[in-house]
């Protein structure tokens, strides 16, 4: 049977790298009031923008899509979903609205998480709120396209008693003093993606996990920069990382080490994100044509007009505009691609 001793293997997650992550995200965490002192224009905006980013890519992730416009309707609750991927979709806009709304009145317990997967299920009909009742795998393709198994989760009928003892674990854990609560949560979403208690939706759950996590231990930043968002972009690491800290994890001989530092660092790039958009949006030593520009130079790959806007959402759209025209005229920035592919990026001659 599976031994979760959290507090123990909390302890042996303190590498030099991992110290360094956590110390960051704790400094960040230690500003959050400066971050929360921005014009509410701003956090208003960028908390719309990581519901629509977040309910896009934890649903992609998993090869849920559906077309632009009816997913922002769908977010916004402005229709009803028409299809299966819209209902899934649906689903998980309403779970991340109660997550947003009653993280602190949500325990992480297994009923709760029963209940929660049921709310993910919402609108489809009996599919949500039970755990799976057959066991199930985990595959991956290789080069070539053949499927391999990559892990054999934990099976059907040890489920319920393998995510009681998880979740009392973490609950023992999480009120000891001692115990960083940040090393908690890549624990308990590894071990979860290895138990795989579902018989679909785990990988979208696990998210919504993580942030509901998060959000009870006084971290914020995925309220308004997208984690999941920040996932999709490094799926391939993502992936790697947790085939890596899986390995013999039914021997308990699995390190959590490679997954830890993976989901370390993308909270830590929610943070900076979070910290840099806020500070752009208050340096009023410059002006807002000149602040468009010191976006672009800063940007390591081309930004998009949209991008721009959503960095600076106190710029209108005919300033960026003019801005882009300006500095295409004088050469500063060079455009690349077409229609709504058009990105920016500064020349070398300046």
């Amino acid at each position: 049977m599976r031994n979760f001793e959290y507090k123990e293997l909390s302890t042996k997650l303190l590498t030099p790298a991992i110290v360094k992550q956590l110390l960051e995200i704790h400094e960040h965490k230690g500003r959050q009031e400066q971050y929360l002192a921005a014009p509410s224009k701003l956090l208003s905006f960028l908390l719309k923008i990581a519901v629509i980013q977040s309910t896009r890519s934890s649903n992609r992730i998993e090869g849920i899509v559906a077309a632009d416009r009816r997913l922002k309707e769908i977010v916004k609750m402005d229709t009803a979903p028409v299809n299966r991927s819209e209902s899934e979709i649906a689903g998980y806009r309403k779970a991340l609205s109660l997550i947003h709304e009653s993280y602190e009145y949500i325990e992480p317990k297994p009923g709760v998480i029963l209940q929660l997967h049921r709310i993910l299920y919402s609108f489809l009909t009996n599919e949500g709120g039970s755990w799976k009742n057959s066991d199930n795998i985990i595959e991956e393709k290789d080069a070539q396209g053949i499927s391999h198994v990559r892990f054999t989760p934990v099976p059907a009928f040890q489920t319920p008693e393998t995510m009681e003892q998880m979740c009392q674990a973490l609950a023992s854990a999480w009120d000891d003093p001692k115990t960083d609560q940040l090393l908690l949560i890549p624990l308990f979403i590894l071990d979860f993606l290895s138990i795989h208690p579902f018989n679909d939706g785990n990988g979208r759950m696990s998210r919504l996990l993580t942030l509901l996590f998060l959000y009870r231990a006084g971290y914020i930043s995925g309220k308004y920069i997208s984690l999941e968002h920040l996932i999709e972009s490094s799926k391939e690491t993502y992936y790697s990382s947790l085939k890596d800290s899986s390995a013999s994890w039914h021997d308990n001989l699995n390190s959590y080490v490679e997954f830890t530092e993976y989901l370390l660092g993308i909270i830590l790039r929610s943070y900076q994100g979070l910290e840099s958009r806020v500070r752009l949006s208050q340096d009023r030593t410059l002006s807002k044509p000149a602040r468009v520009e010191q976006v672009i130079r800063n940007q390591i790959q081309p930004i998009s007009k949209r991008k721009l806007l959503e960095l600076m959402p106190d710029i209108s759209t005919s300033t960026v505009e003019r801005t882009l025209g300006s500095l295409l005229k004088e050469g500063k920035i060079i455009k690349t691609g077409k229609g709504r592919g058009t990105k920016y990026y500064f020349s070398n001659q300046d």
